[in-house]
């Protein structure tokens, strides 16, 4: 429980692949941080416009359907709220390689337990130091 009560706020989940998408989201409940999963960049930029006080990490893709990809994401949410920490992961671009141009912190698929949950202490934490 001291996981929830240090993590106050939503880990925004957005991956286009259900299976990758519930895994993440099961190992992040696991460790007591609210998550909410959405298979899309589209999905997640209405869903920001409505509830970004709400979110206390954005957790993207790079490549998947749509009109804007997890880069692109990432760019509109460093613009519009920047005090939302971004985590990407991608097993075939890099941040730098998508055009991404704001300070986020990588993970490459595949990852580990560790090297997800670390990711996600890495960008928390950026959010506090920055």
């Amino acid at each position: 429980m001291a996981a929830l009560e240090q993590n106050k706020g939503i880990i925004l989940v957005v991956e286009d692949e259900s299976i990758i998408r519930d895994f993440v989201c099961e190992i992040l409940g696991d460790e007591g941080f609210s998550t909410y999963a959405l298979e899309s960049a589209d999905a997640a930029e209405q869903y920001l416009n409505e509830h970004a006080g709400d979110v206390s990490l954005l957790l993207t893709d790079i490549l998947m359907p749509g009109s804007i990809n997890g880069a692109d994401l990432a760019n509109l949410s460093g613009d519009k709220w920047p005090q939302i920490p971004i985590l990407i992961m991608s097993g075939h671009e890099t941040p730098e390689s998508s055009g991404v141009v704001h300070d986020v912190t990588f993970i490459r698929k595949p990852w580990s337990f560790g090297q997800l949950l670390d990711g996600v202490d890495k960008a928390l934490n950026m959010q506090k130091i920055g």
